[in-house]
């Protein structure tokens, strides 16, 4: 078998192709091959693991392998690229065990001591040398050491260190010598060495690998240069190559090897005994390590379990963990194997095994000797499962996916510095030069192409004169922008321009923005719709945003167009992102916008996105770019909205796949090559071959001055290097050499102008010493550490020609546009903290930085040099010659992405994933080279479109995530569920394995200590390591901060924790990289903190989100939470609070003390005020609570917040936010929490906040609630709620149960007529079990109900009775609002009139309401109108003869009409108990929904238990499904937008093509919702096809409707009912929705009342609607949200409905309570209690205090108080309790009618004065009439009449709407009679503009018109009862002003107007040509000549015909008055 094995590896052409650089050639001689592969073991002299090279320096052999590179050629056909992915995991991986002995070097320490010793040489290196990669500062350091240690004298020592790292005091070569003498194991490998030198002469003598192919010297054509393969890399040995075969390739391993085990030696305690063997011989340490050995070999992760063994073992085992990571998974799973506790366990564990191919061979390997029965027996079993599986899997619905996909092995690991190409083609003229150590290839600069001849520049006066000014400065266009200006400027597709760095991208990109603006334009006024678009500009990096805002902020300020900054560190409020017109952002903060579906209320408004940079797509943040690209690009399939995509990129390759992914057309894409460039640029790219790091550094200086040396004199030269200290470092180095060679003379010469100016400006000026010492010389140094004088002064002599070098970081490239003729990147090495090492410099570093050579004005060419190591030499060819191609980088982020889009809603299962992937540049990129992406040529032969490898994909991620609990996966169907976590994640930008480490790890009661731990585990910090040098200051930090840290300093996550403390405690670090890493920490961690937040939130850990949240803003504030608050103010000057921190005098006593005590507590007096004025702006909230319990469970609260502290913009912006959270007694537990925004505007306002917690069956002791300042340390308000005085209510009788009777027919009612009133043959099982009550008896009756449940129909059995026994009943029904009544009208009318009994409604007009209920026989009224009709039943007879009084909706007491319902009922009960025995009694039935206690209210109305039905919510006529979902938005608006996919996929799914109705909480929504319908509509899917009948069966009843909204949406099957629709419209709807012909009616919430229809499916978009009177969104009423759930039911048809909820996230629980549960009533009457006694008073009914508790012991509230008593603020329920309730009640109302001169009480005795009966008699508030009355004076004007009337009580309930403070404004200036001091968000401001309005006939928006309507409805009674009042007085004066107001608001005109505006159709115009004929009044009309009045009307005949009737129906008053005899009469119009 082995040889079989060998014979069959031997053909392998891994192994062929690598014998010639894996053979032996110290023992064998070549001409003896024996033609097998011969083992190296015991022939190598080196160690495993060094990557050692050992190579022949043979010349025959470089010649072989000379010929070779040249005649190697790449098969892209080859079928080899199938296993691309793992040979590019093998070259890109490494792992940090290979880290940690790369940073050992030669020398590695065998003790702590010596290790310690070695680490302080480190680090003094590293602070010596600077920023350097470690491998310079490990090589110096051993430089160092072998100097030390060597038999030199001392002073020659410190010379020769000096030369390493410069001056060296005699004090730190002291510590030098003494610590290198402690280094006792100091030794170097010699092997290495001689391995060293040997691949020194290969370098010198073959260069770097580039192979320039032979070519005719005639016709030379390019050459290419070839990338070695992975066959070519020589015998280089590594344990990433181990640890790879050990992973996948273990069983196949040649036995003899001796790191191989054979598995079958794997027993259960080999682990144990190898650990004994190597590690440690205790029997209990040993046993515990062997545990923990095995759990860590367990882990996935290579890199993690390496890095975790090394943690553990140290690097003394590194051995023994060699050995253990070779054998990783023959060591765990046969340890499995053996542990099996039966053969069942065992079996599965085999299973498992044979399904991973990387364990099959090691499954083989043990069966080897297993008997062959058995292994024939568990075959045909597994087979048997697998048939099985695959049949279950066949009958799922879905075509599921075939197979998982292993991410990481198909992740480009490098990023973007992958190169896919092998071969880089250089342009002519290229040619190559070598010298020592290194090799440059030059190349020239590209002439530009000459002019075509239709080839014209634009001039910029050619464009229309509006857009100049946008090209301010500029006569042309350059050649690029002329050729994209007609696509740019002139059309409005997508469009893909490459062009080199300088070609004038940025003024395309203004051509695109000008185009937008134009279209937003209006040509006549030139006046710009600012509010109509938006446009987006991405850039990559701050630095480039920064520029862009400068730069497009200045040249559209002529548009007034706002710029702004959009970055993680430049947040802009919701004010400001409406205000902005041109977003600039990066991708990151731009995806994080995007995903959050509730910010689509701006994004939606985006109508141009400006992708700059690209090419990026290439990079690490690529998948970034790709999710916004495939995001939009969806949007505007969906929405069918225009967003124009204008991609920016640099010169590249495959420039055809970045412009299909952004769609962009043919035409519109706009390749250039690097011959555009405006300044050619030659280029010369110089690799170091040299392998040592130190010599490297000194040779890539050498080079340097080199080429500094070629423009010296002659050109300016810009260094480019990549650290602050390497910028000084390299300019002393420069200058040191100059002066070695004496070249100085050539930078700057002696008695030169330049040589003086410098010298002054150094001696003078400069403040950096460095800079100081070298500036002189003509060299200067620039980076970000420098002062800004010092960079300002070095750019100013850069830019005068003074300075000759300047050394520079990257910031001179980004920040300041200063070019040189000659640019110079030194090193291509910069660190990358995201990554945990040194990475090679960016494309966009690189290009920048190249950016700045040549100066177009001066130059006729720059030189670009890019000096790097050999072996990147061919990487940055590729980069900057249009060879490098562009490729995807998204499966590395796509489960993250993935989790986005289904949080979004976008993708919500497989298949909708699968199409999702094809909008992405990815699937482009699979599609072109599949190989790379891991397919073969088969399968992307087969599948053309990659269905089933996006399938594929998008199951392995979705997979990934619901084992991260982000979501839920139904493997079976495919869809997806979003989580708590998912939602987190996707909002702040988590990674799933982070959020993964939270959700396992996250405990309620961990510490702080394990906070920050946990922490340091995200998954973001992962490639964060502990460098050696670095060690000795992460111990020293450990020892300053705060929280003690656990681990050891070897571990990352003590580094990362430590970094955070040190940030916050804002400790200053040394190390650069340490720098760096903290400043990536710290960029993470608010975020992260934010994530985890939001855990503990939805988690309700009171604790640890408290903990957490102070964490958060320490972060922000980079402070503790135990330092003084007053540090978050920066105008304190830091001793100031250092002196009040040790006076120890805590914080909230300051605010006790005034400014002069302040100054003293300090002892700085002046800084009293300051101090003083600053505590005052520190927020502070004072809390107040009245809480109720609702239930045993349920506490309702209305929390008060009252803000306490001065609210400056500067300090505080526009809001504040506040948490407020309910936690229980112990503090463990949020029962309750919300988010608070305290807006600037309402800041000195008080604030109720309501809500819901639940309650113990054992009650705690008390709650407390917390408001917390969300970025605030130390505001934190608590207030404490005590229940030791809490009475819980008395527990609720069980609901009536729905007995299971057999259906009644309709013919139980004995009487054709009636039985024909309906189409239906039998009851529902309510109207079956009531039908005999309520048809065969006269009790009174209560019913409560579902909705949908068929109570109307249960009255009508009541009212049939009526009928039947006295044919002359009355009957009068309740509906406690307008559109119940108007709907019952309606139906009733038709349905009654079939019978011959009249049906009428209430007016409102007592005259006529009183006709009516003498005339007709049902009479139909609303709570108010009857209450004004039955006050006076004493002496309205027809008031008492009714005969049945039917109470619809009782329900609704609970609300605003609650109080008057109340009375009326009450009033009702009481009447009918005064009749005499022999008088019919008044039967009373009352309709509700379930009620908890519908037994109270069936006894207040005087109902026997047996005719009390009060069913449970459950018992429907149809069965109903209710989904809710909450969302965790607080913003309303951003709340709504996330609820429309979900909503469109309830229609689609729950839906099913039936009826649906979809309830918006306004107009505005309901127009959003039916547009996104209208997106989503599909004709082709049954299930997204609203339309039901054909459009030509439809267009007749189209033809009435004036809406052009509402007509296109019923084109396509959608219905909107709105409040401002008229009446026909919404019948007409209802109509067609009741008709089945639309599907879908979407209602307004206030519109639920008015509806009749029933559906299959009701959506609820949301339960809050705007609260204006507390400038807050408050929540539906109960009652209001049952009726919407209940029109979820058709009995006659479904079996089943459908509700879908959509709600605030935190009030969830509390719909599920009253959803589910029957509805709690309490009665409100005490609040209101005073006009109700009033008008008893007035009637008589209420002559003394005693009678006032007799009446109300008639009302529900004399029942509720002794069952609720804490609900009504009592403390007990006896009969004193109550009593004495009832007793201070009615003598506090009395005492308020009393004041308010309503009522009179002497002596027991109450009687009704003037006010009183005014304010009966028109049915207003007393609070009114005793307002009018203070208020009016005798000299009151029509002005102040307008304002007191405006001020009236009964306008308080009018809705003040979001966003009409505006209009109101912009009205309210325009109005005569000005108001003062206006407050437009106050009822009394709005109704006093709106009467002005109507004054003035001025158009208001819908809104605000019934707004008026109610207000005129309102106004007339207030006018006349204000006469009343002013006529109790005699005042003439302000009587006549009222009733001229009065006159005004029926004429809808001013007094001053002409009274011809009476007459309809009259306008100002007809009024002046009326008086120019003569006309002055309406008399004169009919007296005028018909031709005149026909030319001075210009009417229609109808039209006249109205103006005559009006004219002949004035009024001819005449008025006379006898004085004395004498008569005077005046004849007038009235």
């Amino acid at each position: 078998m082995a040889d079989k094995l060998a014979r069959s590896k031997q053909y392998e052409y891994r192994a062929n192709s690598n014998l010639v650089l894996q053979a032996d050639r110290s023992g064998t001689p070549r001409e003896e091959a024996t033609g097998e592969p011969e083992s190296l073991w015991g022939r190598m002299k080196g160690r495993m693991g060094d990557r050692a090279v050992v190579q022949s320096n043979s010349r025959e052999f470089q010649e072989r392998l000379q010929a070779r590179k040249r005649t190697a050629k790449i098969d892209k056909n080859s079928d080899d690229n199938n296993n691309s992915a793992k040979k590019r995991q093998k070259a890109e991986k490494e792992s940090v065990l290979q880290a940690s002995l790369n940073e050992a070097g030669r020398y590695r320490p065998k003790t702590r001591e010596t290790r310690r010793t070695y680490e302080t040489i480190l680090t003094f290196v590293g602070r010596a040398l600077g920023d350097e990669p470690p491998e310079v500062l490990r090589e110096s350091a051993e430089e160092i050491i072998s100097i030390l240690r060597s038999d030199m004298q001392a002073p020659q020592k410190k010379r020769s260190i000096e030369e390493l790292v410069g001056l060296l005091a005699e004090t730190q070569f002291t510590d030098l010598t003494n610590q290198a003498r402690v280094l006792t194991d100091f030794t170097l490998d010699d092997t290495s060495s001689k391995e060293s030198r040997d691949d020194e002469v290969m370098d010198e003598t073959h260069g770097v690998p580039l192979v320039f192919e032979d070519s005719d010297a005639e016709n030379e054509e390019p050459f290419e240069i070839r990338e070695e393969s992975d066959d070519e890399e020589g015998v280089e040995t590594s344990l990433e190559e181990m640890r790879t075969l050990g992973a996948g390739d273990e069983g196949e391993d040649d036995m003899d090897d001796p790191l191989n085990i054979d598995p079958k030696e794997i027993k259960a305690f080999w682990l144990k005994s190898q650990v004994v063997k190597n590690v440690d011989p205790d029997p209990v340490n040993s046993q515990r390590l062997a545990e923990q050995i095995l759990t860590i070999l367990e882990i996935d992760d290579e890199r993690e379990c390496e890095n975790k063994l090394v943690q553990l073992l140290d690097f003394e085992k590194f051995d023994f963990i060699r050995l253990l990571m070779r054998n990783r998974l023959k060591i765990v799973w046969c340890t499995k194997l053996v542990h099996a506790e039966d053969d069942a366990q065992r079996n599965a564990i085999e299973d498992q095994m044979q399904s991973d191919s990387r364990l099959v061979s090691i499954l083989d390997q043990l069966r080897r000797t297993s008997d062959k029965a058995k292994d024939m027996e568990r075959a045909l079993k597994r087979e048997a499962r697998m048939i099985k599986s695959r049949d279950k899997d066949a009958s799922d619905e879905m075509s599921g996916p075939t197979k998982f996909i292993d991410f990481e092995s198909l992740a480009f690991n490098q990023g973007g510095h992958f190169m896919a190409n092998k071969v880089t083609s250089l342009p002519k003229g290229a040619f190559k030069k070598t010298g020592k150590g290194y090799e440059e290839v030059h190349i020239p600069a590209l002439k530009a192409p000459p002019m075509e001849a239709n080839e014209e520049l634009v001039k910029i006066e050619s464009l229309p004169r509006w857009a100049h000014a946008g090209f301010a400065g500029m006569a042309t266009l350059n050649r690029v922008q002329s050729r994209l200006y007609p696509a740019a400027f002139g059309g409005h597709e997508n469009i893909l321009l490459c062009a080199p760095t300088g070609a004038g991208k940025t003024n395309v990109a203004m051509m695109c923005i000008m185009r937008e603006i134009g279209l937003n334009r209006n040509p006549e006024t030139g006046e710009i719709d600012l509010d109509n678009f938006k446009i987006v500009y991405i850039a990559p990096m701050k630095a480039l945003v920064q520029e862009c805002v400068g730069n497009f902020g200045k040249r559209l300020a002529p548009y007034h167009i706002t710029v702004r900054e959009l970055t993680g560190d430049m947040n802009l409020t919701k004010q400001q992102l409406k205000e902005t017109q041109v977003i600039v952002t990066t991708p990151e903060k731009w995806d994080v916008i995007t995903r959050k579906s509730g910010d689509r209320t701006f994004t939606q408004l985006v109508r141009l996105i400006i992708f700059d940079e690209i090419h990026l797509l290439h990079d690490d943040r690529g998948p970034v770019l790709e999710s916004i690209i495939a995001r939009t690009t969806r949007q505007i399939e969906n929405t069918q909205e225009m967003i124009r995509m204008v991609g920016l990129s640099a010169t590249l390759p495959n420039y055809e796949d970045v412009a299909m992914v952004l769609r962009v057309k043919k035409e519109n894409l706009f390749p250039f090559d690097n011959s555009f460039r405006p300044c050619p640029l030659e280029q010369q790219y110089i690799g170091v071959s040299e392998k040592k790091a130190t010599k490297r550094l000194q040779i890539m200086n050498e080079i340097c001055y080199a080429k500094i040396m070629e423009q010296a004199g002659k050109n300016q030269v810009l260094v480019f290097v990549h650290s602050r200290k390497d910028t000084v470092k390299t300019a002393k180095a420069l200058r040191d050499m100059a002066m070695a060679n004496d070249t100085l003379t050539k930078f700057i010469r002696e008695g030169t102008a330049s040589r003086e100016i410098l010298q002054t400006e150094a001696d003078e000026q400069i403040k950096n010493e460095d800079l100081k010492e070298i500036l002189p010389y003509g060299f200067g140094v620039h980076h970000a550490g420098l002062v800004r004088s010092d960079r300002t002064l070095v750019e100013d002599l850069f830019a005068d020609g003074h300075i000759q070098v300047l050394v520079s970081t990257a910031t001179l490239a980004w920040g300041v546009n200063l070019p040189a003729h000659s640019v110079i990147i030194k090193g291509t090495q910069v660190y990358n903290p995201e990554k945990g090492k040194w990475t090679e410099l960016s494309y966009l570093d690189v290009m920048q930085m190249l950016g700045r050579a040549g100066r177009p004005s001066f130059d006729t060419f720059g030189e670009g040099i890019v000096i790097t190591t050999s072996s990147e030499l061919q990487f940055y060819l590729s980069l900057l010659n249009q060879q490098l191609s562009i490729e995807s980088q998204y499966i590395s982020k796509l489960a993250d992405n993935l989790n986005a889009e289904i949080v979004l809603g976008t993708v919500q299962n497989v298949e909708e994933g699968v199409n999702w992937l094809g909008y992405t540049y990815l699937y482009v990129r699979m599609i072109a080279n599949p190989t790379l992406y891991g397919i073969s040529y088969s399968e992307a032969e087969d599948d053309s479109l990659l269905i089933q490898r996006r399938r594929d994909l998008i199951h392995s991620a979705a997979t990934l995530l619901d084992k991260a609990n982000l979501i839920k996966y139904d493997r079976k169907s495919g869809n997806f569920h979003v989580t708590d976590l998912g939602v987190v994640a996707s909002h702040y930008y988590v990674s799933y394995l982070s959020m993964q480490t939270y959700h396992e790890h996250l405990k309620p009661n961990i510490s702080e200590i394990d906070l920050f731990r946990l922490f340091s585990l995200s998954n973001e910090f992962k490639n964060i390591t502990i460098r050696s040098e670095e060690r000795i200051e992460v111990e020293t930090l450990l020892d300053r901060v705060p929280i003690p840290i656990k681990e050891s300093v070897e571990e990352p996550t003590a580094k990362i924790n430590v970094l955070l403390q040190a940030y916050i405690s804002r400790l200053k670090l040394e190390g650069f990289a340490l720098i760096s890493d903290m400043v990536y920490v710290t960029q993470s961690a608010a975020r992260l903190m934010r994530a985890i937040f939001e855990i503990c939130l939805k988690r309700g850990w009171a604790q640890l989100a408290n903990k957490v949240l102070d964490l958060c803003k320490m972060v922000d504030k980079r402070m503790w939470a135990s330092m003084s608050p007053l540090r978050q103010f920066a105008k304190i000057p830091e001793d100031i609070i250092k002196k009040i921190e040790r006076k120890d005098f805590p914080f909230e006593r300051l605010y006790d003390l005034d400014p002069q005590k302040i100054g003293e507590l300090i002892n700085f007096p002046p800084m009293g005020k300051v101090i003083h004025k600053t505590i005052h702006e520190f927020p502070r909230l004072e809390l107040t609570a009245h809480v109720q319990p609702v239930t045993r469970q349920l506490l309702r609260v209305a929390l008060t917040v009252t803000p306490n502290f001065r609210f400056e913009e500067g300090v505080h912006s526009n809001a504040e936010g506040f948490w407020i959270m309910v936690e229980d007694v112990d503090g463990e537990k949020i029962l309750h929490h919300e988010y608070f925004i305290l807006k600037k505007k309402f800041s000195q306002e008080e604030h109720v906040v309501t809500f819901y917690v639940p309650l113990y069956e054992i009650p705690h002791p008390q709650y407390f609630i917390k408001v917390v300042s969300d970025r605030w340390i130390g505001s934190e308000s608590v207030l404490p709620i005590s229940f030791r005085q809490l009475v819980l209510p008395e527990r609720f009788p069980p609901s009536t149960e729905l007995l299971d009777l057999k259906a009644a027919p309709i013919s139980q009612l004995e009487d054709p007529k009636l039985e024909a009133l309906y189409d239906f043959k039998t009851f529902l099982p309510i109207q079956t079990q009531t039908f005999k009550t309520l048809y065969q008896s006269d009790a009174n009756t209560f019913i409560a109900a579902p909705t949908g449940s068929g109570k109307t129909v249960c009255a009508e059995f009541a009212i049939f009775r009526v009928f039947k026994l006295n044919p002359t009943g009355k009957v009068v029904y309740i509906g406690p609002t307008a559109p119940i009544v108007n709907v019952r009208f309606r139906d009733w009318s038709k349905k009654f009139g079939q019978l011959g009994i009249s049906v009428a409604k209430f007016s409102g007009d007592q005259i006529a309401d009183l006709k009516i209920l003498e005339t007709f026989q049902i009479i139909l009224s609303t709570p108010e109108n009857w209450d004004l009709i039955s006050r006076r039943w004493k002496i309205r007879p027809a008031v008492s003869n009714v005969s049945l009084f039917i109470a619809d909706e009782i329900h609704l007491i609970d609300s605003e009409i609650g109080p008057t319902y109340e009375i009326i009922i009450s009033r009702m009960r009481y009447l009918s108990s005064q009749k005499d025995e022999n008088s019919p009694k008044i039967r009373l039935l009352g309709l509700s929904s379930s009620l908890a206690n519908g037994r109270d209210v069936a006894e207040w109305m005087g109902c026997q238990p047996a005719t009390c039905f009060n069913f449970h919510p459950n018992s429907r006529p149809v069965t109903l499904e209710i989904h809710l979902q909450g969302f965790d938005i607080p913003h309303f608006g951003h709340r709504l937008i996330a609820m429309s996919r979900p909503t469109m996929y309830a229609v689609a799914h729950h839906g099913q093509g039936k009826p649906t109705i979809i309830f918006v909480p306004h107009r505005k929504q309901a127009r959003m919702t039916a547009r996104d319908l209208i997106n989503f509509y599909d004709p082709e899917d049954g299930n997204k096809n609203w339309l039901k009948i054909p459009k030509e069966v439809l267009q007749p009843h189209l033809e009435n409707i004036t809406n052009k909204t509402l007509k296109e949406s019923l084109e396509y099957g959608i219905g909107m009912y709105t409040e401002a629709m008229n009446e026909q419209e919404k019948r007409t709807v209802e109509r067609l929705f009741q008709a089945g012909a639309i599907q879908i009616m979407i209602v307004t919430h206030c519109q639920i009342w008015e509806i009749t229809s029933e559906a299959h499916l009701v959506v609820i978009m949301g339960t809050q609607s705007w609260y204006g009177k507390e400038h807050r969104y408050a929540d539906y009423p109960v009652s209001d949200l049952l009726q919407m759930v209940g029109k979820a039911s058709r009995p006659q048809t479904d079996q089943l409905g459908k509700c879908v909820l959509y709600c605030f996230g935190p009030k969830k629980e509390f719909y599920k309570k009253f959803l589910y549960d029957p509805l709690p009533l309490e009665s409100h009457l005490d609040q209101y209690l005073s006009d109700f006694v009033n008008a008893e008073i007035m009637t008589r009914v209420i002559q003394s205090p005693h009678d006032a508790v007799d009446y109300l012991t008639w009302t529900f509230l004399y029942r509720r108080i002794s069952q609720n008593p804490n609900y009504y603020h009592l403390t007990g329920t006896s009969h004193r309790h109550i009593s004495d309730y009832l007793s201070e009640l009615v003598e506090s109302t009395l005492s308020d009618l009393a004041q308010s001169k309503c009522i009179q009480v002497e002596d027991e005795e109450i009687s009704s004065l003037n006010l009183g009966m005014i304010a009966c008699y028109y049915n207003i508030k007393t609070a009114t009439v005793d307002m009018f009355s203070q208020s009016l004076k005798d000299k009151t004007k029509a002005k102040g009449i307008l304002e007191i009337l405006s001020a009236a009580s009964e306008f308080e309930n009018l809705p003040l709407n979001q966003g009409e403070e505006k209009i109101l404004r912009k009205l309210g200036n325009h109005m005569p009679m000005k108001i003062e001091k206006p407050d437009y968000t106050s009822i009394p401001t709005k109704v006093n503009v709106l009467l002005q309005c109507h004054f003035q006939r001025r158009g208001l928006t819908v809104d605000l018109q019934k707004d008026l309507d109610q207000i005129l409805e309102i106004s007339v009674k207030l006018l006349q009862a204000m006469v009343d009042v002013i006529s109790s007085s005699s005042w003439l004066g302000p009587a006549l002003a009222a009733m001229e107001i009065s006159q005004m608001i029926t004429q809808a005109q001013w007094s001053t107007d002409s009274p011809l505006k009476q007459i309809p159709h009259f306008d100002d115009d007809m009024v002046a040509r009326c008086r120019a004929a003569g006309c002055q009044s309406v008399y004169d009309i009919s007296e005028m000549e018909d031709e005149v009045r026909d030319q001075a009307l210009q009417l229609d005949a109808k039209q006249m015909e109205q103006q005559g009737a009006t004219a002949n129906e004035a009024a001819d008053v005449l008025a006379s008055v006898d004085s004395g005899g004498t008569s005077h009469g005046e004849t007038g119009s009235v």
